[in-house]
């Protein structure tokens, strides 16, 4: 393999839980829920998919189906699914849902996988180039720089840069084109086989790990070492 690509979310990086994204925004704000309130609100939040990398949302109203389509093709159609999503649970001040929203783009609110670094680190020293492909509608890389690992990063294929999102090959496309790499030659490595398959079109590899949280998934990154040889 000349390159290894990366799905973000799921993959590289697990989102922190509703319950601590909700916690972090009312502590900024200086307010002062009861832990039942806490729960029960968060509780909704995630039924309702408002936080992005977390849950699908349950249902999916009407009314933000076309949203919820092209989410990922621009960051003002990424913010205006998830605040929507958002604002199917009642909060005490409307501000709260746009502040829940800024809260996820914050690298705090992130926290790469136990062997994310090891895995990275090892295909650097192997000289095998890697990239991050990623449906989404903001820049990821200061996430990536707070935690130390841009530096095993050569080129990022955001969705919102380029108005295409997974499985459209395109996107897959524009990492190979600037790694200058054949996709033939090339594994993608996901955690949604729909989305993250897409890249087989172009002829690359494509392994998949498991959606977990970070301390349910300590190792599931590193048979990659062993399928780049």
């Amino acid at each position: 393999m000349a390159a290894v690509l990366f799905d973000f979310s799921g993959t590289l990086f697990r989102v922190e839980s509703t319950a601590a994204w909700l916690r972090a925004v009312l502590d900024e704000r200086g307010l002062v829920w009861s832990e039942s309130e806490l729960t029960r609100t968060a509780r909704a939040l995630e039924a309702a998919g408002a936080l992005p990398g977390g849950a699908n949302p349950r249902r999916l109203p009407a009314g933000l189906a076309a949203s919820w389509e092209v989410r990922d093709r621009s960051s003002a159609d990424h913010r205006a699914a998830y605040t929507g999503l958002s604002r199917q649970v009642p909060l005490p001040d409307p501000v709260l849902h746009d502040a829940l929203y800024d809260r996820h783009m914050t690298p705090a609110a992130w926290s790469p996988y136990p062997d994310a670094t090891e895995v990275l680190g090892g295909l650097r020293e192997r000289g095998i180039a890697v990239g991050v492909v990623s449906n989404i509608g903001w820049d990821l890389r200061p996430v990536f720089r707070a935690h130390g690992l841009d530096r095993f990063v050569d080129t990022y294929a955001l969705s919102y840069e380029h108005g295409v999102r997974k499985p459209d090959p395109r996107l897959f496309q524009v990492a190979c084109t600037a790694l200058d790499v054949d996709p033939r030659t090339v594994l993608m490595v996901g955690d949604d086989r729909h989305a993250d398959g897409g890249a087989a079109a172009l002829g690359c590899a494509v392994h998949f790990v498991d959606h977990l949280p970070a301390d349910r998934r300590p190792d599931g990154l590193r048979p990659v070492l062993d399928l780049v040889g």
